[in-house]
């Protein structure tokens, strides 16, 4: 308590006891996959041309158990997310384990292609002396499979003017260029740089991508400043990402394992969403008689599965391609949570930037298939080509429908975020009640932003924390346990109407 000596008027300012807490994001979404070229760590992009830049075009990739190469589909899926609402995704790049990154030696000073594979050695490094003395111009070029580097234009070209060698000047080289470079990166501690053009060598893809290579690992690597660093790959770089809460692998279908490593990913997280999608080429009759495969079911609800594959413009040649639905369809849950919520179920939704569908699927197709939990894409005259379907993959009712799982996820990270403040406070009554009051007022908010059913709050959710949630055992044991209990809406999957003739009364 502050002590007055003298009389006059004092200004106290209190804590009121409740803490705000901030809803987490949901619509950021994380995609794994092979791409042309780029660094194996997860990037953060912001639009498909973000993405071009950083990793290139579409690729094709030697996946396991495939004898020849396959077209990969995640630049398809990157560019579908985008058309369809997404504003942000991390993009983890996959190559096979054994894969190497290319380089060129300029007079010990090692230049390395930011990530492993051939594409490496179509990079050319060209260093001229800047008008200010003992200063550099550098300009990093890249060529795409199958361009001459001595009659084509390079497909990207990067120029770093007026470099300096001197540590912590402006314009230093090493930090001008590592980690603005979407193709190399350079060791620092140089005194100079030798003037003329180098080309990068001895990349290679190595052999096949397997599951192992979507699983990722985490490794310790030397940076340019020669300092060791972590770094992850595949889905274990998404799993340092908080932000991301919607995960798409496009090539799932074409390495064993990789579906069920998504779904374990997902489920053992707890904090985002599997997008997954059906094979190419399996009609509607094959797939409502063999049903959900076992590797896409979630028992809590942590998955959707769609069908069928999209007829879709390459964004690079303009030509028809078949691609998985995943990417597009992550796309629609970042637009509907944008536009609604999370508590929406983003369904009913038209898929933008899709010409048609690998099978016009019939509502007697779908009779046999939404029952199976496979939400269905389909074309409607005058209404576009729609997202059908809103289930999970859970055979348990409870978790049946997407936007019920995903409130779920984004109540419990919100809760979990924004209660860190109360870890080590005093466990007494005081702290209990600013506990309370913090959560009702979130979710209060929730509720009056349609997400819980009920016309009162009190129907809509109720908050415990008290003498009968936790024992003095409990206490004693450091432990703070609050119940909270939550009415969420669902979908109306089926509208129906009881329609009857009224028959006109007779005449008295």
């Amino acid at each position: 308590m502050a002590e007055y000596k003298s009389p006059g008027v004092y200004i106290e300012e209190f804590d009121s006891g409740s803490v705000p807490i901030a809803g987490v994001g949901t619509s950021t979404a994380g995609f794994v996959g092979p791409t042309e070229r780029g660094s194996v760590d997860p990037q953060r992009i912001t639009s498909f041309d973000d993405y071009r830049r950083t990793f290139g075009r579409v690729t094709t990739a030697t996946f396991e158990g495939s004898p020849d190469p396959l077209p990969s589909y995640l630049t398809y899926a990157v560019d579908g997310f985008f058309r369809n609402g997404g504003s942000v995704c991390y993009v983890a790049r996959v190559t096979a384990g054994d894969a190497v990154a290319s380089e060129a030696e300029l007079d010990g000073t090692m230049v390395r292609a930011l990530g492993p594979g051939l594409w490496g050695d179509r990079v050319r490094v060209r260093v001229a002396e800047a008008p200010v003395g003992e200063r550099y111009n550098v300009t990093v070029n890249y060529w795409a499979e199958g361009a001459d580097p001595d009659e084509d234009e390079p497909q990207k070209s990067e120029l770093y003017n007026d470099l300096s060698m001197t540590k912590g000047a402006p314009g230093y080289y090493a930090k001008s260029i590592n980690g603005a470079s979407a193709l190399v990166e350079i060791d620092e501690g140089a005194e100079s740089l030798p003037t003329g053009e180098f080309t990068l060598a001895d990349g290679d893809d190595g052999g096949e991508i397997g599951k192992d290579d979507f699983d990722g690992e985490e490794t310790q690597v030397l940076s340019p400043s020669m300092e060791q660093r972590i770094q992850r790959t595949g889905l274990e770089g998404l799993t340092a990402v908080d932000e991301v809460a919607i995960v798409c692998i496009p090539d799932e279908a074409k390495v064993d394992g990789v579906a069920g490593s998504l779904l374990e990913h997902c489920e053992g997280l707890n904090d985002r969403f599997a997008v997954m999608q059906a094979e190419q080429g399996v009609t509607p009759d094959t797939l409502s008689g063999d049903g959900l495969p076992t590797s896409a079911v979630s028992n809590k609800g942590f998955a959707a599965f769609y069908y069928p594959w999209l007829k879709v413009l390459d964004p690079f040649t303009n030509v028809e391609t078949l691609v998985p639905p995943g990417g597009h369809v992550a796309g629609v849950y970042a637009r509907t949570d944008t536009n609604r919520g999370v508590h929406k179920a983003p369904a009913n939704e038209q898929l933008r930037g899709v010409q048609g569908l690998e099978h016009d699927i019939r509502t007697s197709d779908q009779d046999g298939l939404n029952p199976q939990s496979i939400n269905c894409i389909r074309t409607f005259r005058g209404r576009g080509i729609r997202v059908w379907g809103a289930r999970t993959t859970s055979p348990n009712t409870t978790w049946r429908y997407v936007n019920v799982r995903r409130l779920f996820i984004f109540i419990e990270e919100s809760l979990q975020e924004g209660t860190q403040w109360a870890v080590f406070e005093p466990n007494d009554e005081p702290l209990w009640a600013r506990v309370r009051q913090s959560v009702t007022n979130f979710l209060t908010g929730v509720w009056r932003d349609g997400a819980l059913q009920g016309t009162t709050p009190e129907q809509a959710f109720y908050v415990k924390c008290d003498r009968t949630t936790m024992t003095q055992d409990d206490i004693n044991q450091g432990r703070l346990i609050i119940e909270v209990g939550i009415a969420p809406v669902r979908p109306a999957e089926f509208v129906i109407f009881r329609i009857t003739q009224i028959m006109e009364a007779p005449e008295a």
